[in-house]
């Protein structure tokens, strides 16, 4: 998503050397490798917001100083929604956004001359886990609705429409899920419940801590959560993905292969990274997006992540060349 401001912003940005070689690309006077040896790059870069996305940019920061030693980037977790709060008063180069940016966000961002480029880095998903020893493998979008809606009246897994819970059926469902400030908590209550922020209040709340809904749901049989996909991919056979009816009947499970393609729906999202115009009149801010981009198979390889497809490279690549484009 483009700010209208961002052409301007672009010009500045265009003013700035753009050093490929930092980036792995060719020509350049480098150590004939790709690496950035000897780059006079200094300064700092700061990165807040999701912590879903946080491990990330932590792996593109770490990756990035070690080609440029005179930068230092740093990634804070204030939640996607207070990222943005931060980001859009100028008080941080770069946010972290397991979502868009919101209608009212971006007009934060514009009261306070703040224009921005949001690029997507990465792919993810949310799953619906439960406890290892729980019966249920498949949960309908309607059953996780009736679940988790704003004024839900169930409590026990009876309770649920169709769901056959087996010895479970009469025990009550103990819930996890992330804060009001959580990209998570805004996508899974819009794609289930219809709107953002709209989901029952009694369930517990675990801030930005995703991995203490893990822990809730391995010691407890009748607990179940929604967490990034990065978070159950490395639970291992601590929690149990179920599998999501999107509404034809079909049971998909929440694989690599099923976010890229579109099929895991309604919980496979994009990640992104939101760079402002102050941050990019300054090379070593230009640098590390360029590089986060450029890098980013393995960045997310690394933390455990679903890479882009070849078409969403291909427009994360265009939208850095915007902002290095010297024109």
């Amino acid at each position: 998503m483009i700010s209208k401001k961002w052409l301007q912003a672009a010009a500045v940005a265009g003013a700035v050397p753009f050093i490929l070689t930092a980036c792995g690309g060719g020509g350049g006077e480098d150590g004939g490798d790709g690496s950035a040896e000897g780059s006079e790059l200094s300064g700092q870069v700061g990165l807040d917001g999701s912590s879903t996305v946080a491990p990330l940019s932590e792996v593109a920061a770490e990756l990035f100083m070690e080609e440029n030693n005179g930068v230092q980037v740093s990634v804070a977790t204030s939640g996607t929604g207070g990222g943005f709060e931060r980001f859009c008063n100028g008080e941080t180069d770069m946010n972290n956004a397991s979502r868009e940016i919101k209608d009212d966000e971006a007009a934060n961002c514009e009261a306070n001359d703040i224009a921005y480029e949001g690029v997507q880095v990465a792919n993810d998903a949310l799953a619906i886990v439960v406890n290892p020893d729980n019966p249920i493998d498949c949960l309908t979008v309607d059953q996780a609705t009736q679940i988790w809606d704003e004024g839900s009246t169930v409590t026990s897994w009876g309770d649920v429409d169709d769901l056959d819970a087996g010895d479970l059926a009469g025990e009550d469902i103990t819930l996890y899920g992330p804060g009001s400030s959580s990209g998570t908590f805004d996508y899974f209550t819009e794609a289930i419940n219809g709107e953002e922020g709209q989901i029952r209040n009694d369930y517990t709340d675990i801030g930005e801590d995703d991995q203490a809904a893990i822990v809730g749901v391995e010691g407890d049989v009748n607990a179940m959560a929604y967490i990034p996909y990065s978070y159950f991919t490395e639970a291992g056979d601590a929690v149990k993905p179920l599998l999501i009816d999107g509404g034809d009947g079909e049971c998909v499970e929440p694989t690599l292969e099923n976010v890229q393609n579109g099929s895991y729906a309604p919980l496979g999202r994009g990640l992104f990274v939101y760079a402002s115009d102050v941050a990019l009149e300054r090379p070593e801010a230009v640098e590390f997006m360029s590089f986060y981009v450029e890098n980013s198979e393995a960045i997310t390889e690394t933390a455990g992540f679903v890479p882009m497809t070849e078409e969403q490279m291909a427009a994360s690549h265009e939208q850095i060349e915007s902002l290095t484009a010297a024109n």
